[in-house]
């Protein structure tokens, strides 16, 4: 069984131990003191509510029994361009949301009135921003990604911060692949007192890319503070996981979703992603640390204080794909402070925050071996013991979608006749792999929430299969030129390729039968799972009489509030619900236009509690289902019936 490496906050300089060192928790380190908690719940200050990530908001005017009369208060259209997935914040007396044009504009929070419109060119990441103030509040500023570089803009009056314009390849090791160009993501990065916590955008979709390291940079100058190398530089910690040849040639493991950071025990936690090329690691021998990780580190200095790895030698593109979540549980009679993430494999992991040991056991189990030639995919891969998934990790013919035309099921019942098809990390192939929950199925981005006081987790997941199936170059010039772009190239390896393959079907509809989403709700004082739905429907199965089968790749993130109530939108119904957070039965819904992706936002002005989400397009995989056109992308806000708030 492999080491789980976790080390306490008091021996947090054994991260610059040796190559190979194994750390242990500290004698004790479990019963040190406990973290206060003392996040701010009532403010939607930051990308899903705050630097914390917890989707939940301790607002209690809006109940169990008065959600249904919920009306919308103001609408705001974004105008034509990308349709939002933004996560609205509020701070400075404005609401903050990103526009069809790139454009950020500022809104008064209770009424929709635009106040002004950024200055700023060029793409923003269209998921969420950042917002900070001076101790002295005459400096207030909105900090984003813009084009691949860091900038900052007044949010009194949207223009630029001059000579604040930071490009994060500037910090790349030494013999590193150099972008042509900045690199773009849609992940906000954080802010920790007066430092920018962000992740560089992984390079190609190639063997060679560069490493997407962390960085940290002072907000009032942009100077580089730290730096995380996320592929392991010779002689550091982790380096014997990858090959030593070409070792800065090697990169991916980006932390392209989210992250979260403890104010109080100054930990940032960074999920991460696959090593590159993300289906064949022929070339990367070894575990690849810190890939496929959740990374704890000292946010004021960048030093590891512990890591688990997710899944070793990732060759199925299984990205930790959301922000860990924080809270305190109990468990054999004591307080426990825990993180909580879950993964596109279905699986949850639970551990102290402060050791990384595991809340539940977790396995190193035997899995099957790969067939192709130079591949060395990993003998064994962790498995947590509890809780159970949130996921079905199997496809098989039994499991056909049943709304298919017979000539598609035929398809599928001939494809997986032919793949390789032996469980969850079955390798991939020449000719061709299931994979299920598939890199896009399983939970993603935003999809997860807390509700700390109850010590609920709730988690959005979605049913999509894939095949993977390596293929070969066209010819030995393609093969030759590939192999000198790929690090540690060898003549047991090849540069093969692997399109992507989601099985979507000719009625637009995916390949496994329904639910095709489900929310599910945890317990995480025991692990149990308290209830699980299908999260929404597809309008044209429902109108045929099929109801309750879930939307199909859903990714709008739920929100949890103290008065028991949880909020989430889904595309494929075009609809945005409140349920009760303690049973998932629906108490509210509204109808929309158009889909709504994204997570909604949950704030207070002059005693009156508001609903913001992101309203636009046909949603994701959505295109062929024939759902109609799409109504204006805009973001729809809801209250109570303001004579009846007191």
């Amino acid at each position: 069984m492999r080491p789980l490496f976790p080390v306490s906050l008091a021996l947090a300089c054994v991260a610059c131990a040796t190559a190979g060192t194994e750390t242990a928790p500290a004698p004790g380190a479990s019963t040190a003191a406990l973290p206060r908690e003392a996040f701010d719940y009532t403010g939607w200050d930051a990308y899903l509510g705050g630097s914390e990530s917890s989707q939940y908001s301790a607002l209690t005017q809006i109940t169990k029994d008065n959600v249904n009369q919920l009306r919308v208060a103001w609408t705001y259209e974004s105008g034509p361009g990308q349709p939002p997935q933004f996560n609205p914040i509020v701070a400075d007396g404005k609401m903050f949301v990103l526009r069809g044009d790139g454009k950020i504009a500022a809104l008064d929070p209770a009424t929709g009135r635009e106040l002004w419109q950024s200055g700023t060119t060029g793409r923003i990441g269209v998921r969420g921003i950042n917002y900070w103030q001076s101790a002295d509040g005459s400096d207030r500023r909105l900090v984003f990604l813009n084009d691949g570089l860091v900038r900052a803009i007044d949010t009194r009056t949207g223009r630029y911060i001059e000579n604040f314009s930071i490009d994060m390849r500037d910090a790349l090791p030494e013999g590193s692949v150099t972008p042509p160009r900045p690199l773009m993501t849609n992940n906000p990065g954080r802010i920790f007192e007066d430092t920018y916590i962000v992740s560089l955008p992984a390079g190609a979709y190639d063997y060679a890319s560069s490493p997407a390291d962390i960085q940290a940079y002072d907000i009032r100058t942009g100077a580089l503070k730290w730096v995380f190398n996320v592929v392991p530089r010779i002689g550091q910690f982790g380096s014997e996981t990858w090959p030593e040849k070409d070792r800065e040639k090697f990169g991916g493991v980006h932390n392209w979703s989210e992250s979260t950071i403890d104010p109080e025990l100054g930990i940032a936690f960074i999920p991460t992603g696959t090593g590159r090329y993300d289906f064949y690691g022929g070339n990367r021998e070894g575990d690849n640390l810190f890939a496929n990780s959740l990374v704890a580190l000292d946010v004021r200095t960048g030093k590891r204080l512990w890591h688990f790895q997710t899944v070793h030698h990732d060759l199925w593109d299984f990205d930790l794909p959301n922000a860990p979540k924080l809270m305190t549980i109990t468990r054999d009679g004591k307080k426990v402070p825990i993180v909580v993430i879950a993964s596109k494999t279905g699986f949850v992991y639970a551990f102290d925050r402060r050791t990384g040991e595991p809340i539940w056991p977790i396995e190193e189990r035997p899995v099957p071996a790969s067939d192709v030639a130079g591949e060395k995919a990993s003998p064994t891969q962790p498995f947590p013991t509890w809780p159970q998934p949130f996921a079905r990790q199997s496809f098989t013919e039994a499991d056909i979608n049943p709304y298919l035309p017979e000539a598609d099921k035929e398809k599928l019942r001939q494809i997986l006749r032919e793949s390789r098809n032996e469980g969850l990390y079955t390798p991939p192939s020449q000719r061709g792999t299931v994979s299920m929950p598939g890199h896009n199925g399983g939970t993603n981005w935003g999809n997860t929430a807390v509700d700390p006081l109850r010590q609920h987790f709730f988690v959005v997941s979605r049913e999509i299969p894939v095949i993977i199936k390596l293929h070969e170059l066209p010819n030995e010039e393609a093969v030759a030129r590939a192999k000198e772009r790929m690090p540690n190239a060898g003549p047991d390896t090849y540069p093969y390729t692997s399109p992507v393959n989601f099985l979507l079907q000719s009625n637009g509809m995916v390949a496994i039968k329904p639910p095709f989403s489900f929310l599910t709700a945890y317990d995480m004082n025991t692990g149990n799972i308290l209830w699980r739905i299908p999260n929404g429907t597809v309008t044209p199965l429902q109108e045929q009489g099929v109801a309750d089968v879930g939307a199909q790749a859903s990714r709008g993130g739920p929100v949890a509030t103290a008065s028991g109530l949880l909020f989430v939108g889904t595309a494929t119904d075009r609809t945005f619900r409140a349920r009760d957070a303690a049973t998932g039965a629906e108490l509210w819904e509204y109808k929309l236009d158009a889909a709504t992706e994204g997570v909604p936002a949950v704030y207070a002005v002059d005693g009156r509690q508001y609903v913001t989400v992101p309203v636009g397009g046909v949603g994701h995989f959505a295109n062929n289902l024939g759902l109609g056109e799409p109504g204006p992308s805009k973001y729809v806000t809801f209250a109570l019936p303001a004579q009846g708030v007191r």
